[in-house]
């Protein structure tokens, strides 16, 4: 089955180029193209094929996968003079994984099926770490028949895949899924900040609340780095901007009021205002420490207090 299907992607970068060579891992035949070269160079030196543009990678696969940036990216991948949609033949099933428009999804899917095309929105969360490691939540936009053809693929890349329903649907799954985040981002960085003012020691506060009702993944995985003042993107906050104005204008679009996505998305404007926003997602707590004019200490066994600190 594998090498019956012919496989490009587009977009080799941080998410991209690890995902692509899970399913070069596996056998299928690879063409590949992303804006700069010298991205995908360790992808052609293990086989995949270089392709010039987006449209030469849709005339030699069968299944077409891209992984780029913003939405404005997508659409020129698709629809611009060398795309996607120019290229491909029918019966080939196109999957967008970049974190995009739910209204664009739809876009693509009815511009695709005029040619006689599938097209698959497949956005994911689990970050660089999880594309490296193939643990990838998958959440699937499209119909029944594409995407039970691609699932095999989807396979290779992540441990939970759910066909949400019809195009545009992956990517509001995957809009639930940044609101979520945004909500419990700001929950942990103003505990950290509260627990901090009220004198507590961070790390046992940490290891107290970890285990109870208030135990997720950020409160896991990121607030430690608070503590160690380690700011280092596995998501950055500018990417997160763009999502939660996705997220927000979809609101606006179905007449809904979300009063706290939108204060998390003016917090993180401002922290990307004062230069933060290719910092992680978890640097929200140095707009917290701004507004209330402290700065939590670095955690004893973190190494000292060289962390960043927004101008005053």
């Amino acid at each position: 089955m594998n090498q019956l299907q012919r496989v490009g992607w587009i977009g080799t970068g941080v998410m991209g180029g690890p995902m692509c060579g899970h399913l070069m891992d596996h056998g299928y035949p690879m063409a590949v193209y992303n804006r700069s070269r010298k991205k995908a160079d360790l992808l052609v030196q293990r086989g995949a094929r270089w392709a010039e543009t987006p449209a030469e990678v849709a005339r030699q696969s069968d299944i077409i996968f891209t992984m780029v940036g913003l939405p404005a990216d997508v659409r020129e991948v698709y629809f611009g003079e060398n795309g996607v949609l120019g290229g491909a033949k029918a019966g080939s099933v196109l999957v967008d994984m970049t974190t995009s428009e739910p209204t664009l999804a739809a876009e693509i899917a009815r511009s695709a099926a005029a040619q006689g095309i599938s097209a698959v929105d497949a956005p994911v969360s689990g970050g660089d770490v999880g594309a490296r490691n193939a643990t990838l939540s998958i959440m699937v936009g499209g119909e029944a028949e594409a995407v039970t053809r691609i699932e095999p693929l989807l396979a290779h890349l992540g441990r939970t895949i759910v066909h949400q329903g019809p195009a545009g649907a992956g990517q509001h799954a995957k809009m639930c899924n940044q609101i979520v985040i945004a909500g419990t981002m700001i929950g942990v960085c103003e505990a950290m900040v509260y627990g901090h003012r009220a004198g507590l020691a961070m790390e046992t506060v940490l290891e107290s609340i970890g285990g109870g009702a208030a135990g997720c993944w950020s409160l896991q995985k990121l607030a430690p780095r608070v503590l160690r003042r380690d700011f280092a993107p596995g998501f950055m906050v500018e990417h997160f901007i763009k999502d939660m104005g996705i997220a927000l204008a979809e609101a606006r679009r179905m007449s809904l009021a979300m009063p706290g996505l939108a204060l998390v998305e003016q917090l993180y404007l401002a922290l990307k205002a004062n230069g933060g926003g290719r910092l992680g997602t978890q640097a929200l707590v140095l707009a917290l420490e701004k507004i209330n004019n402290l700065q939590l200490p670095a955690a004893r066994s973190g190494g000292g207090r060289g962390g960043p600190v927004l101008p005053a």
